[in-house]
């Protein structure tokens, strides 16, 4: 055991002196975390778990919570070695002492609070909640989330404009300041978008129908809002537009007759009536579309009936029915995409297709490669390639299929798109993100090269320097890690977020939880905080209910040091839900160590 260690150590500090030789431009807050990135690299570079089985047996550290302090452990048991076989020792002579026990914990929290600002009262894990896009224009959001827990705002550059977020960060520094607390900011930059182009939108249709139980007996009537287009002033099952000279006269007791596309006789009864529109309810399933005739009916009158017909309608947006065994093409072509045309028989005639946002896609990819749609939702592979098309055929989906529409993400975790840097859009947002935020995103990262780009442009000493979290989402970022996180300590403070959504579909869903542990291990060696991220308590933040599933999920976060939040209209009872488990996981444990606080599982 004894000369296993030895060796171990001197592969240790063999790759901490070629390490530090080849990244010269490390943050002088770095080089003791590089070093001791270094000792763990070497580690675990090698498969080691022979030898931990024998230091358990003896009762001594098996190695397996070392990440914090490598070298240090390595040494602490070498001592005890050398005791239990009589021979003297002596600590190695090193150029720079080992990060000690406790000190890469005391490092990684000094990195953390630099990067993230100070812990909260009461726990160490900070929360990250995306802003909507109202948040610009209603102050009482940020209020809400502060007051909720907020520790970082973080505003997506991917959607809206610089005007708004500049109203956005400007509403949580008053929020933070009225609350007495700081609350950092972080904009994400938008990255290459290799998303779905527009797709012919679908017919300009509305659908109404009442609520029914589980027997099929109506429980509630469809709310029906009728006026010259102005919105709803309360929650409807359809708002149809009509002439004002024809509603205006509508009154509370009137019926609304009318013949829907289907052929079905249809009947409204108006049960409201305000300076904008009325309301009607109607107990049956309606379909219109414009130019359908509606017909009103005076309450106790037999005459006076008049009519109008439904006036313009948004048609309903397009998407692209997709099941196993399809073909679907990739068009260079902005055309807006459509779904497959078949002749009479139901034989094809002409697959599916799509636009695709990023050309080069059609230079770069290959038969064969792999193909994700929609977050995952849809996967299939290359089957044919052209300067101008790249045809797909449908492997996976949900049984009977999924639909795709437009602006959906596109993955090709096979294919090498080239795409390196910044692109030109976020070259123009980083100039304003560095006057307005505290962070800055960088999404998409390939390699090391993506972010030495990103830190030469904010080293120009104009500004002053803001905090840079690397977003790993994709594979190559997560076999470059290493070297990412390296080029990444020649600026101050960084971080990584680990952005699972993406990650997962590049990866496969069953490698994520191997991942993102991966992840953690190797940013606690380099003592770089970690944001947890993508989907956390996502159904209890849309929908107001949590899944068993989700609140596991958040209590495996707490190793992390700060969780994000996507928004949604329950997100203040996700904040509040996450604050608690977040307070009661750090009572059990912390990152991979598990603390022997009294159990409640048992009054025996």
């Amino acid at each position: 055991m004894l000369a296993e260690l030895d060796a171990l150590r001197d592969a240790m500090t063999a790759l901490e002196e070629r390490m530090l030789r080849e990244h010269p431009a490390l943050q002088a807050s770095y080089v003791a975390s590089a070093r001791n990135f270094a000792h763990y690299l070497a580690l675990r570079g090698q498969d080691v778990r022979t030898l931990q089985s024998s230091l358990s047996r003896l009762g001594l550290s098996s190695l397996g919570r070392t990440e914090a302090h490598v070298l240090a452990n390595v040494d602490a048991v070498r001592s005890v070695l050398h005791g239990l076989l009589g021979l003297p020792w002596r600590a190695p002579a090193t150029g720079e002492h080992p990060v000690g026990m406790g000190e890469g914990a005391a490092l990684l929290a000094r990195h953390t609070e630099a990067l993230l600002g100070a812990a909260p009262e009461g726990r160490s894990v900070r929360v990250m909640v995306t802003l909507p896009s109202e948040a610009a224009d209603d102050l009482s959001i940020a209020q809400d989330l502060v007051r909720a827990g907020m520790d970082v705002a973080r505003i997506n550059c991917a959607h809206d404009d610089a005007a708004r977020w500049e109203r956005m960060a400007a509403a949580v520094r008053r929020a933070a300041e009225a609350a007495g607390r700081p609350v950092k900011v972080l904009m994400d930059l938008a990255g290459p978008k290799l998303r779905t182009g527009d797709v012919e939108p679908g017919p300009a249709v509305l659908r109404w129908s009442p609520a029914r139980d589980a027997r099929g007996q109506t429980v509630a009537a469809a709310r029906v809002w009728l006026s010259s287009g102005t919105p709803a002033p309360e929650p409807c099952d359809a708002a149809v537009p009509v002439e004002a000279s024809w509603w205006t006269r509508l009154v509370p007791g009137d019926a609304v007759r009318l013949v829907d596309i289907r052929g079905r006789k249809r009947r409204l009864r108006v049960v409201g009536a305000t300076g904008e529109g009325r309301w009607a309810e109607a107990l049956q399933s309606t379909w219109v579309e414009p130019g359908v005739r509606l017909v009103a009916m005076p309450r106790g009158r037999s005459r006076g009936a008049r009519g109008t017909a439904v006036g313009s309608i948004a048609p309903t947006p397009g998407r692209i029915l997709l099941r196993r065994g399809d073909l679907l093409v990739l068009t260079r072509d902005p055309t807006p995409g459509r779904a497959a045309v078949l002749d009479a028989a139901g034989d094809l005639v002409e697959p599916a297709r799509i636009p695709c946002t990023l050309s080069e896609v059609f230079d770069r990819v290959r038969v064969g490669d792999a193909v994700w749609l929609d977050d995952g939702k849809i996967g299939g592979r290359v089957q044919a390639v052209d300067p101008a098309r790249v045809t797909v055929t449908i492997t996976q989906t949900r049984e009977g299929g999924a639909h795709l529409g437009a602006d959906k993400g596109i993955n090709l975790p096979d294919t090498d798109l080239g795409l390196r840097g910044l692109t030109p859009k976020d070259v123009e947002d980083l100039a304003f993100v560095r006057r307005h935020a505290d962070l800055v995103g960088l999404s998409f990262v390939e390699g090391p090269a993506d972010v030495e780009d990103a830190l030469r442009r904010l080293r120009d000493g104009a500004f002053p320097p803001i905090g840079v979290v690397v977003k790993v989402e994709t594979r190559r970022a997560f076999d470059q890690l290493a070297r990412i996180v390296l080029a990444a300590m020649a600026g101050y403070p960084v971080g990584v977020m680990i952005a699972r959504g993406d990650l997962a579909v590049e990866c496969g869903f069953e490698r994520l939880a191997e991942l993102q542990e991966e992840i953690l291990w190797m940013c606690e060696a380099a003592h770089v905080p970690v944001v947890w991220a993508t989907q956390v308590l996502e159904t209890l933040a849309k929908k107001g209910m949590a899944t068993r599933a989700e609140i596991t999920d958040a209590a495996m976060a707490e190793r992390a040091e700060c969780v994000m939040l996507n928004k949604g209209p329950h997100v203040l009872q996700a904040v509040a839900a996450l604050k608690d488990i977040l307070v009661r996981m750090e009572g059990h444990q912390r990152k991979k160590v598990s603390l022997l606080r009294p159990l409640h599982i048992s009054s025996l």
